[in-house]
């Protein structure tokens, strides 16, 4: 059984920091992409960033400049640092990873239970 277990999420003020982590435990053998979205109140869930195994990384346009994810291998971890937060940030924040785990062939797509990252103006 895989679990991915999210923490960080916060109240804070527009301008503020946050640092999103994601711990994966479980029968892991490899992971490859690790990413964070985020669903806002009314709207569809959507990439935020991404980081492949080898370390390349995508983001959304209205995170570029502001957000960095990075990975510790070692750990099974995804961090989201975010910096000059905004109150359209405001969301819950899900971890996502692609796992391939004991027993199975391939690769397959698990999701943390999210946390709430709120932008006060």
């Amino acid at each position: 059984q895989v679990q991915l277990v999210e923490s960080g999420g916060g109240l804070v003020q527009a301008g503020g920091s946050l640092r999103l982590s994601c711990v994966a435990s479980g029968s892991i053998l490899t992971i490859n992409t690790m990413g964070w979205y985020r669903q806002a109140p009314g709207k569809q869930r959507e990439l935020v960033a991404s980081i492949t195994s080898g370390g390349t990384t995508n983001y959304a346009d209205s995170v570029k400049g502001r957000f960095t994810i990075s990975r510790d291998n070692a750990k099974n971890t995804v961090y989201l640092q975010m910096n000059s937060l905004k109150p359209e940030d405001t969301a819950v924040y899900y971890c996502n990873a692609n796992l391939r785990v004991l027993g199975f062939p391939r690769g397959y797509d698990y999701w943390g239970q999210g946390t709430q990252v709120t932008v006060s103006s």
